[in-house]
C-alpha cells in the first residue's frame, strides 16, 4: 500500500485515538484548522473536541497540561506546530517531563508523546526552519525518533504510545508530502534500533529524516563510479544506537554523517566523538561531516538549498573518502 508521509502520520493518531480513550490530541491548530501541516485535517470531525483539542499559543502552558494528563494516567499527543515553539516549553519538557520519573524514584511515569515539525527546505526562513532534535537527544529521560520513511511515520507512534516515559517525534517539513510503500507484513516497529537502507562495502552514509533520501540519491549517484556506499538510517537520535553504527563503519572503513542540523555542538558531533572512542582502529580515513552552514536558514530558495546538505556534497565528501586526491 502508498501513502503519504502525511497520510502515515494521520493514520497513526486515528489508530491510537480508536484504540484508547486516554488518547487524545491537542495543541495549536490541531481541530478546526487541521493542523499547520495538515496532519489531523478532519479528526475534529471523527473524534470530537474532547479528543482533538485546540489550544491557546501557549506552548509552555499546553505541553505542562499534558505532563500533567499523562501524570494522571492519559495518553496525551501534544503538537508542537514548529521545533523552534518547543523552546518555549523546553523548561516543561526538560525540567518536568524528562525528570519526575527519576526525582520520584520510579513512582511517576509520564507516558507523553510530542510531536513537532523539524527541518528547512520550505522557505520558512529563519525562524522557522532549524533542527534541534539533537539538542534534545542530549538530555536524560527523553527519547528522541526522527521518522524518515512512510512505514516509520505510520508505525512509530504507537510505540511511542506504549513507552512509560516522554518521547518526542520529529517529523521534517520536506517529508510531508513524501510516498512511500508499507509492507503488509509490518505492523509494528521498534524505536531503539538504526537500520541498514541500503548495504555497502566502500563508505558509510550515516544519517536520519530527510537527509535520508539525499543519501539513497548519493548512493545511487556513487554506485556509478563502481562505489559502493552503505546508507544507515539512525531513526531514533536518543539511545543512540551505535552498535549498528560501528558494525557499519567495520565492514566500510570509512563514513560520512549527515546531519541537517549545525555542525558545531550536533547530533554528528556526537556520533563522529563516539567513532573516536569505541572504533578508531576500524577507520582507514578520517570521519566526514556535512551538516547545514553555520548561519540562520535563509529564506530564499537559492539561499536555503546552499545552506542545507545536499546529493552533490554527499557525493562529493564520500567519493574523497574512497578515491582521495
Amino acid at each position: 500500500m502508498t501513502l503519504s508521509y502525511r497520510e502515515a502520520c494521520k493514520q497513526a493518531i486515528r489508530d491510537a485515538l480508536r484504540a484508547d480513550p486516554r488518547c487524545f490530541v491537542m495543541g495549536e491548530d490541531v481541530g478546526k484548522y487541521g493542523g499547520c501541516y495538515a496532519v489531523t485535517k478532519g479528526l475534529l470531525e471523527e473524534f470530537g473536541p474532547q479528543r482533538i483539542v485546540d489550544t491557546p499559543l501557549a506552548e509552555n502552558g499546553f505541553t505542562g497540561l499534558g505532563i500533567g494528563a499523562a501524570l494522571a494516567g492519559l495518553r496525551p499527543i501534544v503538537e508542537i506546530m514548529t521545533c523552534n515553539f518547543s523552546l518555549l516549553a523546553l523548561d516543561q519538557i526538560m525540567n518536568n517531563a524528562a525528570t519526575i520519573p527519576h526525582m520520584t524514584g520510579g513512582q511517576f511515569a509520564v507516558p507523553l508523546v510530542i510531536r513537532m515539525a523539524t527541518g528547512g527546505g520550505r522557505q520558512l526562513a529563519a525562524q522557522h526552519s532549524h533542527s534541534l532534535e539533537g539538542w534534545y537527544a542530549h538530555i536524560p529521560g527523553l527519547k528522541v525518533l526522527v521518522p524518515a520513511t512512510v512505514q516509520d511515520a505510520r508505525f512509530m507512534l504507537a510505540a511511542a504510545l506504549a513507552d512509560p516515559n516522554p518521547v518526542l517525534i520529529f517529523e521534517h517539513v520536506v517529508l510531508y508530502n513524501a510516498e512511500g510503500d508499507i509492507d503488509p507484513a509490518v505492523s509494528a516497529v521498534d524505536i531503539t534500533h538504526a537500520k541498514v537502507r541500503r548495504p555497502g562495502r566502500d563508505v558509510s552514509l550515516v544519517t536520519y529524516g530527510n537527509s535520508l533520501p539525499k543519501c539513497l540519491a548519493a548512493a545511487d549517484a556513487l554506485a556509478g563510479d563502481g562505489i559502493e556506499a552503505e546508507v544507515i538510517d539512525l531513526r531514533v537520535l536518543r539511545p543512540l544506537d551505535m552498535a549498528t553504527v560501528i558494525a557499519s563503519v567495520s565492514r566500510t572503513r570509512r563514513v560520512v554523517i549527515v546531519d541537517e542540523g549545525w555542525k558545531s555542538g550536533s547530533i554528528s558531533a556526537e556520533i563522529a566523538a563516539r567513532l573516536a572512542e569505541d572504533a578508531l582502529y576500524e577507520l582507514d580515513a578520517p570521519v566526514r561531516r556535512i551538516c547545514g552552514r553555520e548561519v540562520p536558514v535563509p529564506y530564499a530558495a537559492h539561499m536555503e538549498e546552499a545552506a542545507l546538505p545536499q546529493v552533490p556534497g554527499n557525493v562529493a565528501a564520500a567519493r574523497a573518502l574512497v578515491r582521495p586526491g
